[in-house]
């Protein structure tokens, strides 16, 4: 009766462990996360796959480094430069571009810089470096401050010269749009967290739709020569289910306020 007790249990305990998903680690931006659509493209892969994907919310800049340091299977991400040179200095196997949204601008409802009647987005920027109104900067490296260091070199100007109206918080995409709330200022953010986002306060979209505003994002691999205890075979079945018919659908049909705030555009 005690063998028998015994290997009743052991059958029991091996179901088990059969039932326990295999574990991936992916590394994603705040923004993909704060967006919404993280809630519900992820727990759908992870159903169809049977895999427990763990979700690291951060900016781009750390989620490279946490690829650098084998830390994750994978990153998804969006700083076209970062990637390339990830894939270049071999930690990365490649980037594979999954969708992309778009930046805005938003701010006061008056609009102390008059931004809002602008025919171009460096014109914004030019208004804003001079307008002496308060900005918020992600200030953490990830792709959204990078996006606007970016809009700011092309202008040739520091936004530090700003002073201290120029408010570098080293945080999330809703941390960061929080404080902007707090402080009526000026902020870049992705149209799709601005619209998800529950505290908009005295804000508004006050410029969209240059191209310039463009906001790709892709998903990268990292290299197992690199680092031997990554999730390869498991990352690919990831990144197939993502260029899939079933991901283009959940994708293009996320909608926030009516609107489609992703675009799939993997090939």
């Amino acid at each position: 009766m005690i063998i028998a007790a015994l290997f009743g249990l052991a059958l029991i305990l091996l179901e088990a462990n059969s039932a326990i998903a295999e574990q991936v680690k992916l590394a994603v931006t705040s923004s993909f996360h704060n967006s919404g659509l993280s809630d519900h493209l992820i727990p759908q892969a992870e159903a169809d796959l049977a895999l427990d994907i763990q979700l690291l919310v951060v900016g781009t800049g750390q989620a490279i480094k946490l690829g650098k340091n084998g830390d994750v299977d994978a990153i998804l991400v969006h700083s076209k430069p970062d990637e390339e040179e990830l894939v270049k200095s071999g930690f990365a196997k490649y980037r594979r571009e999954i969708m992309f949204n778009e930046y805005v601008i938003v701010g006061p409802a008056s609009d102390p810089a008059k931004i809002a009647s602008v025919g171009n987005l460096l014109e914004v920027f030019n208004r804003l470096s001079k307008a002496k109104v308060n900005f918020v900067s992600r200030g953490d490296s990830s792709g959204t401050h990078k996006k606007e260091i970016e809009l700011w070199s092309k202008i040739t100007f520091n936004p530090e010269d700003i002073g201290p109206q120029y408010i570098s918080v080293g945080s999330g995409m809703g941390k960061a749009i929080n404080i902007a709330v707090a402080f009526d200022a000026y902020i870049l953010t992705d149209k799709a967290t601005w619209l998800n986002h529950k505290n908009k306060g005295n804000l508004a979209i006050q410029y969209e739709g240059d191209q310039l505003l463009y906001n790709q994002y892709s998903f990268l691999p990292i290299n197992k020569n690199m680092h031997s205890h990554v999730e390869s075979k498991l990352v690919e079945k990831i990144e197939e289910w993502l260029i899939s018919e079933k991901a283009k659908n959940i994708i293009n049909s996320y909608l926030i306020e009516n609107t489609q705030v992703f675009t799939f555009n993997a090939n």
